[in-house]
């Protein structure tokens, strides 16, 4: 295959052209209600030629091998009439070619464990959460894993084959009273193996606990409060509050937001870095090369409190004279890649819990990630559940728990950083522009933010 791409590449009359190939085989297991309801396996080939000239881009998807050749034809085609036509000013950042094989380290193969066993296990999870407690009427899990063989070159000499397992999952109780319901639970992934899927019993009877004990407590009462953040929902608040606000397409296409994120601007106290990587494989969000080519490292994005850099694709980095970060990502063969975040990640600082809340009067330590929007610089999120502190200790628990600010605001108002860090997984995924869900993640400590708006019950 290998040949046959490279002697496509080589009919291609444009500036620059890839050709990405993938072959996939994704399996989703859903128990709702009461049990088993669905299973489905698809497999799955096709591939994409992009082709840049002038400019501007030409795209072309196909699902045979045999209509490669055309494909790159057309692509270039397209190329060739954008730039035409059109004020193409799409360049790319020079990068080095790369020569290589890449398969990742599995700690348990998911495709060595059998649908049968897989469905067992899931099913004595399932069994777990309805046997828990009579209040607890439904049990939700989501389970997907996709295994994929993903070729890439391109016309400046790279050719890579790599492989990815990518594994999340959603693991959850809804309990019903009298007038509310509600829901909890535990999301688990892997870009390893499917061990992380093993073993999470005590997790998920505490979460069936939670589920419980949330019928009966109280919204929290609406107003302005210190807050400690779990890791979930620091990691939830990172990715897409910030995350997106470094993201280099949404920076260049916006001259306000790229002088809102001026490299070199204090966005933090001295405590605060942030980064982006692909390096964990424990969780999703891995990869080794992204969907041009380029090695996939730490980039440092806020650095003890300022703005040092952004994620990049080879393109938005050529227009903004900054560097490639590995950062240029695509759903699947259908879609051209785009700049996208992978881990996204606080870095542990020196706070243990007990100083964090110690010298709390009044305030809220919200914990999980529970959705939420954006608008440009302001946030809506809504943590699973929380608890009040009173006078320095964890007092009732609360429920409908939803923060909301200006990142910004917020990232200055970050006062306290914690010496742990936890990951942030499940069965969802990053929806940037329509491609959905692509598999992110992010490891973070717990953090102490001063003066946050929460939203709730109203005295």
């Amino acid at each position: 295959m290998r040949d046959i791409i490279q002697r496509a590449l080589q009919k291609a009359n444009v500036d620059y052209c890839e050709v990405r190939l993938e072959d996939s085989e994704r399996l989703n297991i859903l128990f709702r209600g009461q049990g088993l309801d669905d299973v489905t396996q698809k497999v799955q080939f096709g591939g994409n030629v992009r082709a840049l000239h002038e400019g501007a881009w030409g795209f072309a998807s196909f699902n045979d091998p045999e209509d490669l050749d055309e494909a790159v034809s057309t692509a270039c085609r397209q190329a060739h009439a954008a730039g035409q036509y059109l004020s193409g000013e799409s360049k790319l950042a020079d990068v080095s070619a790369v020569q290589d094989e890449f398969v990742p380290n599995m700690s348990l193969n998911p495709r060595e464990i059998s649908l049968p066993e897989k469905i067992r296990i899931l099913t004595a999870y399932n069994d777990l959460i309805l046997d828990y407690d009579d209040r607890i009427t439904a049990a939700t899990i989501r389970y997907l894993e996709q295994y994929t063989r993903l070729k890439f070159a391109n016309t400046q000499g790279t050719y890579i084959a790599q492989d990815k397992i990518d594994i999340g999952s959603s693991l959850s109780a809804q309990a019903r009273g009298q007038q509310i319901t509600v829901s909890h639970g535990i999301g688990k992934g892997s870009s390893r193996g499917f061990d992380c899927m093993l073993g999470v019993e005590d997790e998920l009877r505490e979460a069936c606990g939670i589920t419980v004990d949330l019928l009966d407590a109280p919204p929290v009462q609406a107003g302005e409060y210190p807050v400690v953040c779990d890791p979930a929902l620091a990691g939830l608040f990172v990715h897409e509050a910030f995350g997106h606000l470094s993201e280099g397409d949404n920076v260049y296409k916006n001259p306000d937001l790229a002088e809102t994120m001026k490299l070199g601007r204090r966005l933090g106290r001295d405590i605060l870095t942030i980064y982006d990587t692909g390096e964990y494989f424990d969780d999703r969000g891995a990869l080794k090369y992204d969907d041009e080519g380029v090695p996939t490292g730490r980039t440092n994005l806020i650095e003890e409190g300022i703005l040092v850099g952004r994620l990049h694709t080879r393109e938005t980095a050529g227009l903004m004279g900054e560097e490639p970060t590995g950062s240029a990502r695509a759903i699947n063969y259908t879609h051209p890649p785009i700049c996208r975040m992978r881990s996204t990640c606080i870095e542990p600082g020196e706070s243990s819990f007990s100083d964090m809340i110690a010298d709390i009067d009044l305030g809220v330590y919200a914990i999980g990630s529970g959705g939420g929007q954006t608008n440009g610089e302001m946030f809506t999120f809504n943590a699973g559940y929380g608890y009040m502190i009173r006078d320095g200790e964890i007092a009732e628990l609360v429920r409908d728990v939803k923060l909301m600010g200006n990142v910004f605001t917020t990232l200055k108002n970050i006062d306290m950083v914690g010496d742990d860090a936890e990951s942030r997984n499940g069965a969802g995924g990053c929806g940037k522009g329509g491609q959905s869900p692509l598999p992110t993640s992010g490891i973070c400590p717990h953090i102490r933010i001063q003066d946050v708006i929460v939203g709730g019950a109203r005295q």
